[in-house]
């Protein structure tokens, strides 16, 4: 787990669950794709609920990380790319659910356009970094 901070002088997270920064710690870098809120046979869960959606997304992450030993808690950067701006206070609450404040990842939310498909309101893309001790190889 990083060494998380939020220095004096800029704007506060305010009890949201990110942190300003976010000190990489020794360990396996993991990219992950792009995830969203599609089961194991590509179906959307929680469709119109980006909330829903957003937990279905970090499941998806963390059965990624599972797999080399890792947790939620190794996300040391998040992006979040989102479709409509009425969905932040719900995005905001599954994301309060997934992350303690205090060892949020570092975070940025994106308003886009448009997904890889209609039905999808909401897509992280997270980097990790799972602790020697933790990581095992995935092959």
């Amino acid at each position: 787990m990083g060494n998380h901070f939020n220095p004096p002088g800029i704007w506060a997270p305010n009890g949201r669950a990110f942190n300003q920064g976010v000190i990489q710690p020794e360990g396996k870098v993991i990219h992950v794709t792009g995830q969203v809120a599609w089961d194991e046979n590509s179906n959307v869960v929680g469709e119109d609920d980006a909330g829903a959606q957003l937990e279905k997304s970090l499941d998806n992450v963390r059965i990624i990380l599972g797999q080399v030993g890792g947790t939620l808690a190794d996300i040391v950067s998040m992006t979040i790319y989102f479709l409509h701006r009425d969905d932040l206070p719900a995005i905001q609450e599954a994301r309060s659910r997934a992350f303690p404040a205090a060892t949020a990842p570092a975070s940025i939310l994106i308003q886009v356009a448009g997904l890889v498909i209609p039905e999808l309101l909401v897509e992280v893309v997270p980097i990790a970094v799972v602790p020697l001790d933790r990581f095992r190889d995935p092959a």
